[in-house]
């Protein structure tokens, strides 16, 4: 009698290679296992005092940051359960640009909250509903717990509250010098609105340009464009106090060739003589044609042949080499002009105005700088940063573009609307989802009071941070926003308990500061859609009761070498 070894379920059902994982074998209790290491990471590096993190990619390119987005974008990271949190974190980063370190801290927190309930014995479907319940319900509360608005979008004291939180989270200590020079930076490309009305922000219109050496202080911001290399020809700058003429150019600066080959018989050395002389004048007469229309000042987009460039030098005119379409565009809204497919002399409709081109030196390295001044309009401004090491460059270049999306989000309707910083907003929205949990009867009220207790992760991760001890901070927090009963002027202090925040520079004993000192303010719409963003993944990973995972693509791995050692070692 033979013996049947017991077979997978799914043996005959897939192709060899399949894995099938389910609820019964604690699907959900593993994913939430996987969750909680790669929540783990990102919880450290939250707020102001996080701390960063060295990634080396599959490139072996080595990345420092403590920005989520970045950090689980380099992450090869095949488990489809944190995929979803990582797809939730990039579209918070496509969207808002900040506060990706919050969504994925919030929706690893809800995993690892209804991680509990399930083992008291509620089904995922009533977690689900009750999170769905408890997230509507804080996003009304959100609207009621505003203290301050942004009227005049164009005013750059009014969008340094809005930037520098969002770069003190990223680089705290350079704040002040960073978000001043994002400020400055938006103004100049921002158009002249009226009163009320939103004016229209590209986040394009900011680059920025790393130059090793120096320091961040040495940092400035350029109304224009920098490109870092120099003109072609032997004229590198044009005179100052004058108004140059610029032509845009997206082919090739010389004798046009034929689409189709030809042969040319030339009989004797005088017809090669004329044929030689024939070029040169054709190349003379349409260069002296983009002259005769006062242009001083050629970008191309392709190559610039010899000869050309010969008698460019000769009619004054500058020439400088863009290879990057991108560049292209951004110097044509710079200064106006329109690019150019053919050569010729273009219309006084489509050429360009600039004020100031000149070659530069910063740190060693030559630039050429187009530039606009005060009373020229231009699209396209550039911070140029300084720095010490490339990585710091690079990271600083990120806390930027976090700074530039943060304008993006105020430039929409109702979205100057301000929330208090600090861990201040979390905290009382703890104590009013618990509240709303207590008059909800039935099994709801436990997943209910589980998703209010996930906000405390944000005032309890800023104060580990920081140093201070997180058990007598966050206490006294929940105290300074508990108002009694029947007090006297109880509305006047239920608005002055939602200013008090976590103190991260340590002035106070009790740990709390008052928001308002520091401006430390959070934009309604990214929080907003921080809240949705994670809940959402956190009930679509809840919502899966099995993974089935097919073969990876690709065929066998190469065998590895051995490595080097002696040949009775294994090595």
């Amino acid at each position: 009698m033979s013996l049947k070894l017991p077979q997978n379920l799914n043996s005959g059902l897939f192709k060899q290679g399949y894995n099938s994982y389910s609820n019964s074998d604690g699907q959900i209790n593993k994913s939430i296992a996987a969750i909680r290491e790669i929540h783990q990471m990102c919880l450290t590096s939250m707020g102001p005092c996080g701390r960063n993190k060295i990634i080396v990619n599959h490139l072996g390119k080595i990345i420092v940051t403590n920005d989520a987005a970045t950090m689980l974008r380099e992450l090869d990271i095949i488990h489809p359960a944190v995929k979803v949190l990582v797809m939730a974190t990039e579209q918070q980063k496509m969207d808002m640009g900040d506060n990706t370190n919050l969504v994925m801290v919030l929706a690893g927190e809800l995993l690892i909250v209804s991680e509990k309930l399930i083992a008291l014995g509620l089904s995922a479907v009533e977690i689900i509903q009750g999170f769905n319940m408890a997230k509507n319900f804080t996003l009304e509360e959100l609207d009621k717990l505003v203290v301050g608005d942004v009227i005049d979008k164009s005013n750059p004291q009014e969008l340094i509250k809005v930037i520098k939180p969002v770069i003190a989270s990223k680089k705290y200590g350079s704040e002040d010098l960073l978000s001043q020079l994002v400020a400055e930076a938006v103004s100049h490309v921002l158009p002249q609105s009226s009163q009320g009305t939103i004016p229209y922000f590209n986040v394009d219109s900011i680059r920025v340009v790393k130059i090793m050496g120096g320091s961040l202080v040495n940092s400035t911001v350029i109304k224009g464009m920098v490109f870092n290399r120099e003109p072609e020809g032997h004229i590198k700058s044009l005179p100052e106090g004058g108004k140059h003429k610029v032509a845009v150019f997206t082919c090739p600066i010389d004798i046009a060739n034929t689409e189709t080959k030809g042969t040319v018989l030339l009989h004797n050395a005088q017809e090669m003589l004329d044929f030689s002389k024939g070029e040169e004048k054709q190349i003379d007469a349409m260069m002296k044609e983009i002259a005769d229309m006062g242009v001083t000042c050629v970008v191309a987009g392709a190559g610039v042949g010899e000869l050309a460039l010969h008698y460019l030098n000769r009619y004054n005119i500058l020439v400088l080499k863009v290879p990057s379409k991108f560049e292209l565009r951004r110097i044509c809204r710079v200064c106006g002009a329109t690019p150019l497919p053919r050569l010729g002399a273009p219309t006084p409709e489509e050429i360009g105005v600039v004020e100031t081109v000149k070659t530069m030196e910063i740190g060693g390295d030559r630039v050429t700088v187009f530039k606009q001044e005060s009373e020229e309009a231009t699209r396209t401004s550039t911070i140029i940063l300084r720095g010490a090491t490339q990585n710091n460059l690079d990271d600083i270049e990120r806390a930027i573009n976090d700074g530039v999306a943060a304008i993006k989000g105020l430039m929409t309707p109702n979205g100057g609307k301000l929330l208090p910083g600090a861990g201040a907003t979390e905290i009382e929205l703890v104590s009013r989802i618990t509240k709303y949990g207590e008059r909800t009867p039935g099994l709801l009220q436990l997943a209910i009071k589980q998703f209010a207790l996930a906000f405390e992760v944000v005032p309890r991760t800023l104060a580990d941070t920081a140093g201070l001890e997180v058990n007598e901070v966050l206490p006294n927090l929940y105290a300074a926003h508990t108002v009694v009963s029947g007090e006297k002027d109880e509305e006047a202090a239920r608005k002055e308990c939602l200013f008090k925040g976590v103190d991260i520079l340590k002035d106070t004993s009790d740990g709390l500061t008052d928001i308002r000192e520091d401006s430390v303010y959070d934009l309604l719409a990214p929080k907003k859609f921080a809240i949705n963003v994670a809940t959402e993944a956190a009930t679509t990973v809840l919502s899966v009761d099995q993974i089935i995972m097919a073969k990876r693509a690709g065929g066998p791995a190469p065998p590895q070498a051995k490595r080097p050692g002696n040949w009775d070692q294994d090595d």
